[in-house]
């Protein structure tokens, strides 16, 4: 239990406090609750479309949503996102080494830059205009077993990055996590993403071709973290906590999209 609530902890702003004191072993393992965390906001998000689309049209309720799930981790994931595309856009001094520290120092920086700025308002105008097509072109059930996983989905291509990366930096909490997390959070991780399926389908046409859209996904959004997580060790020697977050935006937007390309390609 304890680390589940400290998964909540990092990754939402619920305000939970976990007693006694927390070694850097019980820190790690709580990222096998990662996706855990991911169905409370997977859940969030189900609710919200539930009372919303009652009282408000698909654009203001597809919006409310984004802002209820940015509210739940306090913008957690679109800082990082800022913060490693500002680091990004730092230009090459010719000497690699002092290169990465540049770009780390930059990513540690509290200011946002602004090609921070433009990564966030494009990540969720992304996700507004596709949550809004999948609510225009879907049953209101699937829209629900889809908007579930998405947080779900998330959170686990943090696990995988977690599981493949090393730590940029020699201190932290992004450190703990990526250095100290093994095969087994990993798997665990991945136990609960599974069961989250089976749950999300029960609520959709379970059909063979849902079946496979969810399958393909999750094995593309993995291809995509591990290849994330090499770019970043390309780009800053390895990951730091606001890479996570930036892999956990950009898989969300990319889950998203592949839903609305699989709608359409399937009518």
């Amino acid at each position: 239990m304890k680390k589940l609530l400290l998964a909540f902890q990092f990754l939402t702003i619920i305000p939970l406090n976990v007693k006694g004191d927390i070694s850097e072993k019980e820190m790690s393992q709580s990222a096998a609750f990662f996706p855990v965390v991911g169905v409370f906001q997977g859940l969030l998000a189900v609710l919200s479309l539930t009372l919303l689309i009652k009282v408000f049209p698909v654009e203001i309720t597809s919006g409310l949503i984004i802002l209820i799930l940015i509210i739940s981790n306090g913008g957690f994931h679109l800082d990082g996102l800022a913060d490693t595309f500002d680091a990004l856009s730092v230009k090459s001094s010719g000497n690699e080494t002092t290169y990465k520290e540049k770009r780390l120092s930059v990513m540690k920086d509290s200011s946002t830059g602004a090609i921070g700025v433009v990564a966030i308002v494009i990540s969720i105008l992304l996700k507004f205009l596709f949550i809004n097509s999948i609510l225009l072109t879907s049953t209101l059930f699937t829209a629900y077993g889809l908007l579930f996983l998405m947080p779900v989905f998330s959170k686990w291509a943090m696990n995988t990055a977690i599981f493949h990366g090393i730590s940029a930096r020699q201190n932290g909490l992004g450190k703990i996590f990526i250095d100290s997390t093994g095969a087994r959070e990993f798997l665990l991780a991945t136990a609960v993403v599974v069961c989250s399926m089976v749950g999300a389908l029960s609520f959709m046409r379970f059909s063979s071709s849902y079946l496979q859209f969810l399958l393909l996904s999750l094995f593309i959004l993995y291809i995509i973290s591990f290849s994330a997580t090499r770019f970043f060790h390309k780009k800053f020697s390895g990951l730091t906590g606001d890479t996570l977050g930036a892999i956990s935006e950009i898989t969300e937007i990319i889950f998203l999209l592949m839903v609305v390309a699989w709608s359409r390609l399937s009518i």
